[in-house]
């Protein structure tokens, strides 16, 4: 099944209020031009993720930038629909940082009417190019709707670039020399920071490499979709589950339900995984269908649910990932 797309609708009825007030400034000019007259940065992105990775570079300059997260209701990525203020926010804001996935095809026609023709835009997906993996259909997996006839398929990417670690570390680069270039009067400090940041995504990465070496199993089952294939791959890991990761299908067929839990009694598996969702309908009736029934559900957070509130109370993306490691040392021993 195709994801959702924004809507286009939306889009165009909001786009007539864009007037394009460019003045043929470069970034440089503009740079300066804010930092005399102390005028705050406006920087938007779209998920929890990006919103923390900018926050932790900022570090103490966050107070003299205006920051927004448009994903701040714990509104999923692939059913997102900008509203006529989140749009106006775009086209004003000095850095805009976005995912670039079929998830935000109303993008480009935010930034074609952007107002500030000197925004620095990134895009995560481009930043990580040759990187960024095709949605994989694994063994027992429930198939995606089929394509009607005679429309041409085209390749469908898997969104979830934040979920590793190593991602992570390449993305929160490319953000610190947005934020150099945009305000370089603080540039030193950015790559402070950033070095700092990094120092601290490494040591976790090797804190999962280890949690796997010294595990006693490889694989996870996973009665969900499934958007962690960056995570798994990282490490190595293999893994089975009822959705690819942005699959829009919420009831898994009888077939799927079973095949899932014949690989828990197949490996040995105690532990059956799901996102954060806390209804967990598919995992437990795998659970239901397996030899022993009595296999634990234990969620991995994918970050698509976490709201302003949330951040509020000081959570984090390297919060968040520590979470997920203690999960997967369960799920893999």
């Amino acid at each position: 099944m195709k994801k959702f797309l924004g809507v286009i609708a939306a889009v165009l009825s909001v786009a007539i209020i864009f007037v394009a007030c460019s003045n043929g400034k470069s970034n440089n000019e503009n740079t300066i031009k804010n930092n005399e007259n102390n005028t705050k940065l406006s920087i938007v992105t779209t998920i929890f993720p990006e919103y923390d990775w900018v926050s932790q570079i900022l570090s103490e300059n966050q107070a003299n930038v205006d920051l927004t997260m448009l994903l701040d209701k714990g509104v999923d990525l692939h059913s997102y629909q900008p509203s006529a203020d989140d749009m106006v926010k775009i086209s004003k804001c000095d850095l805009f940082v976005y995912v670039g996935g079929e998830s935000d095809a109303w993008v480009d026609d935010a930034l074609k009417s952007a107002q500030n023709k000197n925004m620095k835009v990134i895009n995560l997906l481009d930043v990580l190019g040759n990187s960024v993996k095709e949605e994989e259909q694994v063994e027992g997996m429930q198939a995606e709707e089929e394509e009607k006839e005679g429309e041409e398929e085209s390749p469908e990417y898997d969104e979830h670039v934040w979920l590793s670690l190593k991602n992570a570390k390449t993305l929160c680069s490319s953000i610190a020399d947005a934020l150099c270039e945009i305000d370089s009067k603080n540039a030193d400090e950015y790559k402070k920071n950033l070095n700092e940041y990094i120092e601290k995504l490494d040591a976790l990465d090797k804190e999962y490499q280890q949690a796997v070496n010294s595990a006693k199993y490889d694989t996870l089952v996973f009665g969900d979709r499934f958007p962690f294939r960056y995570m798994v791959d990282d490490y190595s890991l293999k893994y089975y589950a009822a959705f690819v990761g942005c699959s829009a299908e919420t009831e898994a067929s009888f077939q799927t339900i079973k095949f899932l839990a014949n690989k828990v009694d197949e490996l040995g598996a105690t532990t059956v995984l799901t996102i954060e969702d806390p209804k967990h309908k598919i995992a437990q009736t795998v659970v239901e269908n397996t030899k022993e029934k009595n296999q634990k559900i234990l969620a991995l957070n994918s970050m698509q649910s976490v709201t302003s509130d949330d951040v509020k109370n000081g959570e984090t993306y390297l919060n968040v990932m520590q979470s997920n490691l203690d999960v997967l040392k369960q799920a893999l021993n």
